[in-house]
């Protein structure tokens, strides 16, 4: 379940469309009815937060935002542009650091891939989509 208000539009999450699981992209929410308006791909529909879910952070996501990664000292490096995203090896993102110019974090939860969207955009002032 999802907070509508840790939602931007550009969000990509996970929502449950009558039984079936689908990825979608958040194009905007309501808070005063408490609903999102995602395209789950095949159409736009407002949901719920109890039908919308994190999609995970891992590489194959990373690789889809348009990063790519290098292995050094028994770390893994993502990059994108000037941005960095580091975990303690590949596949474990238990523990995340990230940074662009002088602004770094550290989170030792895993994320899901709208709140590296949410942080890049923070971070950075440019929304982080699929190229």
């Amino acid at each position: 379940m999802l907070k509508i208000g840790n939602l931007k539009s550009g969000d990509i999450i996970t929502v449950n469309d009558e039984g079936i699981m689908r990825e979608g992209t958040v194009v905007r929410t309501s808070q005063e009815e408490n609903q999102a308006l995602v395209n789950n791909g095949v159409q736009e529909f407002w949901y719920s937060p109890e039908q919308m879910h994190i999609v995970p952070l891992d590489e194959s996501q990373l690789q889809r935002l348009g990063f790519t990664s290098e292995e050094t000292d028994g770390l893994v490096k993502y990059k994108k542009d000037s941005f960095r995203l580091v975990t303690p090896k590949r596949g474990d993102f238990s523990q995340v650091e990230m940074w662009w110019r002088e602004d770094r974090r550290h989170f030792n939860v895993p994320l899901g891939v709208h709140e590296l969207q949410n942080l890049y955009l923070d971070m950075t002032k440019v929304h982080l989509d699929m190229p």
